[in-house]
């Protein structure tokens, strides 16, 4: 029996192997004659794809998000701790970084509602250039600037509702956003 069975296993392998030969050469009588040759292509700055995925466009972070409102108005961005300020067109003339404060609006459509040169901040760091738009359980929620030009953190302890931004930014927002302009908080 061990002599059949062997016979067996001989002739299936042969078989397998007929097979696979075969195979090979009606896959290399299929193969374009430019395969395997360098082409030309256009170099890329992006990064290459991996597990035979097309590579895509890594998200420009500056970008003003598609889903923001339409018209004049101030955008802010929760998780991107952005800001763009978007002219009458729907064109950004300005983006840079926010630090949010410990209380956040939910997103939505606001307006300015009132502005102030040079104040105190619920944490006791002056600011100015400050321009509100909401309240969150009676804290003031609104952009300003640190006079000293800092960009820190805001105590956890506290419930403040300042979204601090450079000076040069405070500023930008100072002129651009007066009592009634739109705000676009995004999620």
């Amino acid at each position: 029996m061990s002599r059949s069975s062997s016979g067996i296993v001989a002739g299936l392998t042969a078989a397998a192997v007929a097979v696979v030969g075969f195979l090979a050469f009606q896959a290399s009588a299929n193969v374009p004659d430019t395969l395997g040759k360098p082409t030309k292509a256009a170099p890329s700055s992006l990064p290459a794809a991996s597990g035979g995925a097309p590579a895509q466009k890594p998200k420009d972070p500056t970008a003003l998000p598609t889903a923001s409102g339409s018209g004049m108005r101030v955008v802010y961005a929760l998780a991107d701790r952005r800001v763009w300020l978007v002219d009458e067109k729907g064109r950004s003339t300005r983006t840079f970084t926010v630090m949010p404060s410990t209380v956040n609006p939910t997103p939505g459509s606001y307006t300015v509602t009132s502005r102030s040169g040079s104040v105190t901040g619920s944490d006791g760091v002056r600011i100015e250039h400050v321009v509100r738009f909401t309240t969150v359980d009676n804290v003031a929620i609104g952009f300003s600037a640190a006079v000293d030009g800092t960009l820190t953190s805001p105590d956890p302890t506290l419930k403040t509702g300042g979204v601090r931004m450079r000076v040069a930014d405070g500023n930008a927002m100072w002129t651009f956003a007066t009592v009634g302009s739109k705000v676009e908080v995004i999620p």
